[in-house]
């Protein structure tokens, strides 16, 4: 089959005859090979990134990112179509990827800044953070191609914008302030720059005129208005210098009162935070003590009305009371007296239960020490010993007297059963015997013969006393064998 890709899409190829995987815009695909498409065009991802400053001032970062495959390089191709392309890209899972990335560098980057180098240095703030994601996107074969982070946000709670921008509202304020009392003095100085100036001119020109009509009246007045002239112009220009230095002063004068009027508002607007909450408080104890006080009069009144009735029904019912209440005393004084009777009798009881408890669990606790004290030493034996446990068994028993037990047991049931011991002897050893005729018979058949015959009478007597049994009549008496033996 013949597939062609779309003019913003690819072909993934895998399967026979390809090593790992085949991108294309055209191609063959033959039997035993798979080919899926995926599409390059960049998606918009709109995230509120939450972080910190690095003096723990937490804001939010509105961005949205416009992200996409590297077209221009196919070996980023080929990680994207690895790794993003199985997915839908406007899945769930491509977007937690791209926000995880994102989120992590915008907070690391954002912990080691100021929230003042954030917010003067936005543009840079930005391209750090686009360098950063970058880096990590590359791994995944996308490429950033437009981004854009909106304005910072505060966190409730959190308003520290909003108290910088009432900041920046009242230094806007107050620099208008200074700048009016700056036209202001300009103004003034040019209005007395101007008068003197046009009282300097009407000087000259009078001191001109005067000097010309005067002229012919002599040197000594001419010498003279020249002297005056020239003190008003000195005295015009000190009178500048005085000017100059006023205004200046009047200049740093406004730069302390903008900065001490900026302090005051701070204060004021702290010391306003502050009473909002002790008024606040104020209103709440207030609220309470009115409250407490309303209950406290309804209660007095229907106190008054209660006790009123009450004096009432019982100055009818207290002769009544009065002989219930006696009955009532006498029966809860012997109850009284039966309940002290009772918890007496609990008492002794529980007193005795509890020696008792003491009694067996101290015994309980002996028993416990004494198996210790055993086992530590049997233990001591047998380590002494080298661990050979039938020496210690011996030892046990030998010394516990276990043997000389055993044998006066045996001893006492040999005892109890009566037995009858009977010792004979054939003969001689092994020398030889008599023969049937009172010879020696020795070293021959018949001697072993005539010795065995001879144990038979003894045998079938012990035999008959032990069990009761007598031989057959045709071995004959114990008498004819025993003569003939």
């Amino acid at each position: 089959m013949y597939r062609v890709a779309g003019a913003s899409e690819y072909l993934v190829i895998t399967g026979g005859g390809i090593r790992d995987l085949k991108l294309a815009k055209k191609s063959w695909v033959l039997p035993g090979q798979r080919c899926t498409k995926f599409d390059l065009s960049p998606v918009n991802y709109t995230f509120e990134v939450q972080a910190m400053s690095a003096e723990k001032l937490p804001f939010i970062l509105p961005a949205v990112f416009t992200i996409g495959p590297r077209t221009d390089d196919l070996f980023s191709l080929q990680k994207y179509a690895k790794l993003i392309s199985p997915h839908d890209k406007l899945s769930a899972h491509v977007k937690e990827l791209v926000q995880g990335v994102i989120e992590g560098e915008t907070r690391v980057l954002a912990a080691s800044m100021t929230m003042e180098d954030i917010f003067r240095g936005a543009k840079d703030f930005k391209q750090e953070v686009f360098g950063k994601v970058q880096l990590e996107l590359d791994q995944f074969g996308l490429v950033i191609y437009n981004a854009n982070i909106k304005q910072l946000v505060d966190i409730p709670g959190h308003e520290y914008f909003s108290y910088l921008g009432q900041k920046t509202q009242m230094e806007a304020a107050n620099q208008a302030k200074v700048d009016v009392a700056e036209a202001k003095k300009k103004g003034e100085i040019g209005a007395k720059t101007r008068e003197g100036e046009t009282l300097q001119n009407a000087a000259r020109i009078d001191a001109d005129t005067k000097i010309i009509s005067l002229k012919s009246q002599g040197k000594g007045k001419k010498e003279d208005i020249k002297i005056k002239s020239e003190v008003k112009i000195f005295e015009n220009e000190r009178e500048a210098e005085v000017a100059e230095a006023n205004a200046e002063l009047a200049k740093k004068k406004a730069a302390w009162t903008r900065e001490a009027q900026v302090v005051e508002v701070e204060a004021t607007k702290a010391v306003a935070l502050r009473a909002a909450e002790l008024q606040r408080e104020v209103e709440r104890m207030n609220a309470m003590t009115q409250t407490e006080k309303l209950k406290a009069e309804f209660l007095s009144k229907a106190s008054v009305e209660y006790e009123t009735k009450v004096q009432e029904a019982n100055w009818e019912l207290y002769k009544k009371q009065k002989a219930a209440e006696a009955a009532l005393f006498e029966k809860e004084r012997e109850a009284d007296a039966q309940k002290a009777l009772a918890e007496a009798a609990l008492y002794a009881r529980q007193q005795s239960a509890d020696a008792e408890l003491y009694t067996k669990k101290k015994e309980a606790e002996g028993i416990a020490a004494l198996g210790h004290a055993h086992g530590a030493y049997l233990r001591t034996l047998l380590e002494a010993l080298g661990g050979n446990y039938a020496a210690l068994r011996d030892y046990m028993m030998i010394n516990n007297g276990m043997f000389q037990e055993m044998a006066k047991i045996n001893g006492e049931a040999v005892r109890g059963l009566q037995p009858r011991i009977s010792v004979w002897t054939s003969g001689g050893g092994g020398g030889g015997g008599e023969g049937v005729d009172g010879k020696a018979v020795s070293g021959s058949a018949l001697a072993e013969i005539a010795n065995v015959y001879r144990t038979l009478p003894p045998l079938l007597t012990t035999v008959q006393e032990q069990t009761g049994m007598v031989p057959p009549p045709w071995m004959g008496s114990f008498k004819e064998l025993a003569h003939e033996g």
